[in-house]
């Protein structure tokens, strides 16, 4: 085993916590290891809308290239940046037991209002604007608030909360793990519990190279296999379905028992259309479950929605 392992970060405070509690978790286990900070592309671009940019891997493949290249010896990711099919030649060291795979709205704060603000976005006749970059997000808004108008937000979640408090926006959705992580969780904020999340959201990958064993090896403990398993039908049914950051695809599997129960869908960037799936099946009988539901999601009216959305683009 190595002396100490390099871990590969992206810069932004959520992810150095990340890649801080895995070598925490790494020094539990005796493995001594340092942080190195790599800058993507998705911290670069700031600008543009994460659907328009339509790439898979954005946050993802610069600490892709420090892994084959030898500058680092395992790299830290939130799993649902992770492409479906890995790059050649990078190989999955652990999933981490997940944290909230909830979406939330950190909405206006106005004294003396508090609470009553948000019950009011529910008012669709409204000229309400949302904020968020996430197309997933802002179909599942539009599908259930036609009225509200939604403009991008792009940064981390502290140049976010910045920005949503400069601006005249009445509120903006954030990924509850990613503000709960760093405690910038603000009090003027609620759950979206209607709202499906993006595959694996809220769980944390390691990635090491290929043939590293000392590396992979060392990461093994840390590896939770409930969350491995849930995650991973998850990121079937969004690969059977051709989904990326351009396609508003959401899936949750959560297991209870000995059962697992899946929620999945995909729709049209607009809101308008929607094509959803549940099922709960047996622990035992989970593994081909989300290609499964995908297949029977296609099948109803989620290949049109998907093509739509592929050729709107071309």
């Amino acid at each position: 085993m190595k002396k100490s392992i390099r871990i590969g970060t992206r810069e932004s405070q959520l992810a150095v916590w990340q890649a801080t509690l895995v070598q925490d978790l790494l020094k539990e286990n005796g493995t001594e290891s340092a942080l190195v900070y790599i800058k993507s592309e998705g911290d670069i671009d700031l600008q543009t809308p994460l659907y328009e940019i339509g790439v898979q891997g954005i946050f993802t493949r610069s600490l892709d290239s420090a892994l084959l290249n030898d500058k680092i010896d395992i790299a830290v990711h939130s799993m649902k940046d992770v492409p479906t099919q890995t790059a050649k030649g990078i190989a999955p060291a652990a999933v981490l037991k997940r944290a909230s795979y909830k979406d939330l709205l950190v909405f206006k704060e106005i004294p003396g209002l508090e609470w009553s603000v948000y019950y009011q976005l529910t008012d669709n006749s409204a000229a309400y604007t949302i904020a968020t970059s996430s197309i997933r997000r802002k179909a599942q808004w539009l599908n259930r608030y036609p009225g509200h108008t939604i403009e991008n937000l792009r940064g981390n979640v502290n140049t976010r909360l910045r920005k949503l408090a400069e601006s005249n926006w009445n509120g903006a959705i954030f990924a509850a793990a990613g503000l709960e992580r760093i405690h910038l969780r603000p009090a003027h904020s609620v759950e979206l519990d209607w709202m499906l999340p993006a595959p694996a959201q809220g769980a944390i990958m390691i990635v090491g190279r290929e043939g590293d064993t000392g590396s992979l090896d060392a990461c093994r403990p840390l590896h939770d296999t409930a969350t491995a398993l849930c995650t991973q039908v998850e990121r079937d049914f969004l690969r059977t379905l051709l989904g990326g950051c351009s396609t508003p695809i959401s899936a949750l599997a959560v297991a209870d028992k000995n059962e697992l129960h899946f929620e999945g869908n995909i729709l049209s960037v607009d809101g308008r259309e929607k094509v959803d799936i549940k099922k709960t099946v047996a622990i035992g009988h989970a593994g081909g479950l989300g290609k499964a539901a995908a297949q029977e999601v296609l099948e109803k009216g989620g290949k049109e929605i998907a093509e739509a959305i592929r050729y709107a683009g071309k």
